[in-house]
């Protein structure tokens, strides 16, 4: 069986990509044609399911939703009705569940199982348009509410022997920026915003392309100290990055290849290991 990909998107904001946004246009590009293409979807190396990290879920201990089918959560306000009527029916696979628990026990967590809570925002947009035929499982991953790099950091780490058995494990947040007050009320043009921003970026992208695992892994330990990050993830937001991290542990030894796409005025970067 071919080892299944790992992947870090962007998710962009609430239900716009799916509505069609204009400030998501790039984004919408993306996700409809480069990251299917990246998880195979359509071929024969296409993964047998998806373990997809959320940004939109955040737990005290991983926890890992392990229904045969989950509702949708429609974890946003103010957009159109039709936004709230949105279907994704992929199904769920406590078979796989079963092997995230197994895989995050033995590296020393203390992962829980929920059969209830829906799928939120994180989820069923991006897999709207990466994956409209629905036809493979989806296993909802919390991030933890401790934002500790090195412990999703150990997260990935363990989730990447599921890679050998088809699995590809998806990472959903905006990893690059999450600073909606900036974003809209206009100061992400200001000159000095951008400038450190882009160092920031810059920062972002040559430390999840070290090759080393253990040199990415310490290196990600220290980004809070970085030029721009409290920008790019002020306090309180972490979780926006976290499923990036997850995906950087898991993508194991060898460069992570990226991509940029313009949302809502800022680049957002995604990142993959194949």
């Amino acid at each position: 069986m071919t080892r299944a990909p790992v992947v870090s998107i962007c998710h962009g904001g609430g239900p716009m990509p799916v509505i069609g946004d204009p400030g998501h246009k790039e984004l919408i590009k993306s996700m409809t044609t480069t990251v299917p293409k990246i998880l195979g979807l359509g071929t024969t190396s296409a993964p047998r399911a998806i373990v997809l990290v959320t940004a939109h879920w955040s737990e005290r201990r991983p926890t890992i939703s392990n229904g045969k089918k989950h509702k949708l959560y429609y974890d946003y306000g103010g957009f159109p009705p039709e936004t709230y009527k949105l279907k994704y029916d992929a199904p769920g696979s406590p078979e796989v569940a079963g092997e995230v628990y197994e895989a995050l026990e033995k590296a020393g967590f203390n992962p829980e199982m929920d059969e209830e809570r829906g799928w939120d925002h994180g989820v069923f947009v991006p897999m709207l348009l990466i994956n409209p035929k629905a036809d493979i499982p989806i296993v909802q991953l919390s991030v933890m509410s401790s934002d500790s790099p090195s412990q999703h950091y150990a997260m990935g780490r363990a989730l990447a022997s599921l890679r050998d058995s088809g699995v590809a494990i998806v990472g959903s947040g905006m990893p690059t920026f999450h600073n909606l007050r900036l974003m809209f009320s206009g100061a992400i043009n200001d000159s000095g915003v951008r400038n450190r921003n882009r160092q920031w970026s810059d920062k972002l992208t040559s430390t999840v392309t070290i090759k080393d695992s253990e040199e990415r892994g310490k290196t990600l330990d220290g980004w809070r100290e970085w030029v721009g990050a409290k920008e790019a993830h002020p306090q309180g937001g972490v979780e926006h990055f976290l499923p990036l991290v997850v995906c950087a542990g898991a993508g194991g030894d060898g460069k992570a290849d990226y991509f940029g796409d313009e949302v809502l005025g800022s680049k957002q970067y995604s990142y993959y290991w194949t």
